[in-house]
């Protein structure tokens, strides 16, 4: 997910919306046990999209952002994939092995055991990587500065990161992804934090 991740800023998020996400990933624990073994592709995909689906829960423009940060990363259930300053990419999302603590710290489980979890476990990985997008918007209150924060602290990593998912998603969704009204996107959720959610602009 990103290849320099000290620094986020997302450690400055408030302590309640920590709590609260924090919580949110933790619903997964009695849901979704995970397996060591690799999930064959075809089945993998079907579970990769249910998770998406559950996570984002009828909220269509989170839906569209975690498909788009999924085609973008391309990681597969089981997915380990070692970075050039020896962090890991994990799972289906390739959350970055550096938010291992922090998660652990978030909802009180072994480090060990969330590493497993967001390698090996679907729900929890889209679960996480959701978080870590969201709380990025609550710092950011920018839309495509909270996908780029996904993947990297430095801006034009950020920038390059957030095209690319532009790409993806109008691959995936067609070119009036970005056309859609904002009533329509934002029904169910229409705020994180103080932050307005609005379908944005292309970068």
């Amino acid at each position: 997910m990103t290849d320099d991740p000290n620094g986020m800023p997302v450690h400055h998020c408030r302590r309640a919306t920590s709590r609260f996400l924090g919580a949110l990933i933790s619903v997964t624990l009695a849901l979704h046990p995970c397996s060591a073994a690799a999930v064959p592709v075809a089945a993998g995909e079907i579970e990769i999209a249910r998770c998406i689906g559950s996570v984002a829960n009828g909220r269509v423009w989170l839906e569209r952002t975690l498909w788009g940060l999924r085609d973008q990363e391309a990681g597969w259930i089981g997915a380990e994939v070692r970075n050039s300053n020896g962090t890991h990419d994990l799972g289906p999302l390739q959350v970055n092995s550096w938010w291992v603590q922090r998660i652990s710290e978030l909802i009180g489980r072994r480090p060990e055991v969330i590493r497993s979890w967001l390698a090996n476990d679907a729900c929890f990985n889209v679960r996480a990587a959701s978080w870590i997008f969201l709380s990025g918007l609550a710092v950011s209150k920018d839309y495509w500065r909270a996908v780029g924060i996904y993947h990297s602290p430095t801006r034009w990593r950020q920038a390059r990161y957030a095209h690319g998912v532009a790409v993806h998603m109008r691959r995936r969704f067609g070119e009036q992804v970005f056309a859609t009204s904002t009533a329509n996107l934002v029904a169910a959720e229409p705020t994180v934090g103080q932050v307005r959610i609005q379908f944005p602009k292309v970068p």
